[in-house]
């Protein structure tokens, strides 16, 4: 997991709380994970290492407490075979994410909405540490 800078160096620039800090940051970071990866070819075959490297690329970035992802295998199953090979869209991706700003924790969630039909990014709580 990255390490939380112990002087934000950018601060200055923000005016807002360490709660809306927080949620901006893991926002710019859902947003950035979805536009860099959606469109990768995938298959049953390399899955968990593409759920892998987008955990890690995540983790990596400043404020990250913890990223989980997973990605929906029903759809990848349903095509098989040799040129049937698929890339990831939206809709297969649900990420939680914990990015920490100061002393609050911002845990936020992509996952597509069925109501919605939409890859939806939203704030499931901003918590104190």
């Amino acid at each position: 997991m990255a390490e939380i800078p112990k002087k934000d160096r950018a601060k200055k620039y923000f005016n807002c709380t360490p709660s809306e800090r927080a949620a901006f940051e893991a926002g710019i970071k859902l947003g950035s994970v979805y536009h860099q990866f959606v469109g990768t070819p995938l298959s049953l075959e390399n899955v968990d290492y593409l759920e892998r490297a987008i955990e890690e690329s995540m983790k990596v970035q400043p404020f990250v407490k913890d990223a989980k992802v997973r990605i929906d295998r029903t759809k990848i199953r349903k095509k098989q075979g040799f040129y049937k090979y698929l890339t990831l869209h939206g809709e297969m991706l649900d990420i939680e994410l914990e990015v920490q700003y100061e002393d609050k924790v911002a845990v936020c969630k992509l996952e597509y909405v069925e109501e919605l039909d939409y890859p939806l990014m939203y704030i499931m709580e901003i918590r104190s540490v």
